[in-house]
C-alpha cells in the first residue's frame, strides 16, 4: 500500500513556496507519489484580471517540477467542466488508486475552514488530510484541536511542518509588474511568463493616460487602500490648482504615491535589492516605511513618470528640507484627503488651502508626536524638514 499525496490549487502563478511545500510533503510523509493538480475554476474565489489560463498554469507547474520523477502534474480538473470541486477529484483518484492511502494536502486556513467545503464528508470517506504548518504556537494549537476532533470521528490528519516562504501569488503578481519577481519563481517559470507576456509582463506602462493608469494602480493596491489613494489624487489636484502647481503631475503623483504599499517590509527590501538601490541605516531598520522610496522607483522606472513626480512620491511620508511645491502638495494631500479621520485633521484641511507651509509643518509635527508616542525612531528627513520650515 502506497501513499499518494494530492496537492491542488490555483498556482496563479506557482512560486517557490508552493514548490518547497510540495517537496517537503513528499519527504515528511514518505509519499510514493505526489499529484499536483491545478484547478480549472476555483470554487472559493474569482481569479483577478490578467490571470494565466488554466492550461498556462498547468504548464508553469510542470516546468517548476520537471526534475522530480516522483511528482506528477495532472490536468484532470481542466478536463472537467465547471468549478473544480475537490470531492470530485478525490473520488476519481480513489477509483484510480484503490489500494493506496490518499492524503489531501492543504494549508492551515483551508484546514480550519474545511467543514465549509463542498461535501467534506465525501472527501474524508476517501482520503486522509495533510496540513501544512509553519509551527507558530497559535497555529499549532488550532490544528491540534481540529485534528483531535476529526480523529475522534475516525479520520486521519497529518501535520506537515514546512519551511516558510513569505510570498503569496497576489504579491508575486505585483512583483511581476514591478519587474522584480525572479527571486520567488521556480527555475524556468519566469522565462515562460515573460515569453507568453503573462501577468502584464509584456505591457508598456510608461505614459499611460490617467484613466488607464488608475485601472492599473487599483489592481496593484489592497482593496482597503483604494479609497485613500483616489482621495489623495483628487485632493492633490485641487491643491495644485489652488497653489499654481502642475495639475497633471499632482494627479499622477497622488495616484501613484502608494503603488507599492501592499508589499510587506521584506518584499520592499527585495524590490530595492533587485533595483540596485543603496539603503540608509534608517531604511534598513524600518523597512515598512520603504514604500515611499520604492513607490518613487516604480513610478519612474515602470510608469515613466518625470523627476518631479518621483521626488514628490519619495518624500510623501517623511518630508525633507527644500521640498518642491509638488512635494508639499503630495505630503499634505496624503495626510488630509477626505477619508482621513483623526484629531486635528480639520485644522490641517483648512490650512492646506490658506497656508500650505503651515499645513506641511503641522503634518510633520503630528508625525513627530505620533512616532514619539509609539516609541519609534523619527526619520532624519522629518527632523530636517522641520528645521528648514523654522
Amino acid at each position: 500500500m502506497g501513499k499518494i499525496g494530492i496537492y491542488g490549487g490555483t498556482f496563479n502563478p506557482p512560486h517557490i513556496g508552493h514548490i518547497r511545500a510540495a517537496l517537503e510533503a513528499v519527504e515528511i510523509l514518505g509519499l510514493t507519489e505526489l499529484l499536483v493538480i491545478p484547478d480549472r475554476i476555483a470554487p472559493h474565489k474569482e481569479l483577478p484580471v490578467g490571470s494565466a489560463s488554466p492550461e498556462e498554469r498547468v504548464q508553469m507547474v510542470r516546468l517548476a517540477l520537471r526534475h522530480r520523477p516522483d511528482v506528477t502534474v495532472s490536468d484532470m480538473e481542466l478536463r472537467r467542466e465547471g468549478k473544480s470541486y475537490t470531492y470530485e477529484t478525490v473520488e476519481a483518484l480513489a477509483r484510480q488508486y484503490p489500494d493506496d492511502e490518499l492524503i489531501l494536502l492543504m494549508g492551515t486556513d483551508m484546514f480550519l475552514s474545511f467543514h465549509t467545503w463542498m461535501h467534506p464528508e465525501r472527501i474524508l470517506a476517501k482520503a486522509s488530510l495533510g496540513v501544512f504548518c509553519r509551527g507558530e504556537k497559535g497555529e499549532v494549537q488550532a490544528i491540534a484541536q481540529r485534528q483531535a476532533e476529526l480523529e475522534a470521528q475516525g479520520h486521519r490528519v497529518y501535520p506537515v511542518k514546512n519551511t516558510v516562504v513569505d510570498i503569496s501569488s497576489t504579491d508575486l503578481r505585483r512583483l511581476l509588474v514591478f519587474r522584480c519577481a525572479d527571486p520567488f519563481l521556480p527555475e524556468g517559470v519566469g522565462a515562460y511568463i515573460r515569453e507568453h507576456r503573462l501577468y502584464g509582463t509584456g505591457d508598456d506602462y510608461r505614459g499611460l493616460p490617467m484613466e488607464a493608469l488608475e485601472q492599473v494602480v487599483i489592481r496593484l493596491l489592497k482593496p482597503s487602500r483604494v479609497r485613500h489613494v483616489l482621495g489623495c489624487r483628487d485632493t492633490a489636484g485641487a491643491l495644485a490648482k489652488r497653489w499654481g502647481a502642475d495639475v497633471t503631475d499632482a494627479l499622477r503623483a497622488g495616484l501613484l504615491h502608494d503603488v507599492t504599499k501592499a508589499l510587506d517590509g521584506q518584499l520592499q527590501l527585495t524590490l530595492c535589492g533587485e533595483y540596485g538601490t543603496i539603503l540608509s541605516d534608517f531604511d534598513r531598520r524600518y523597512p515598512k516605511t520603504l514604500h515611499a522610496l520604492t513607490g518613487a522607483l516604480v513610478a519612474e522606472r515602470i510608469f515613466g513618470e518625470n523627476e518631479a513626480v518621483a521626488e514628490a512620491i519619495r518624500y510623501h511620508t517623511t518630508g525633507k528640507a527644500d521640498m518642491t511645491l509638488l512635494g508639499k502638495i503630495i505630503y499634505v494631500a496624503d495626510y488630509m484627503e477626505p477619508n482621513r479621520d483623526f484629531p486635528g485633521v480639520e485644522r490641517l484641511r483648512e490650512l492646506a488651502f490658506t497656508d500650505l507651509d503651515a499645513a506641511l509643518k503641522l503634518g510633520l509635527e503630528m508625525t513627530l508626536e505620533h512616532l514619539k508616542n509609539q516609541g519609534s525612531e523619527v526619520s532624519p528627513q522629518t527632523k530636517q524638514a522641520l528645521q528648514w520650515l523654522g
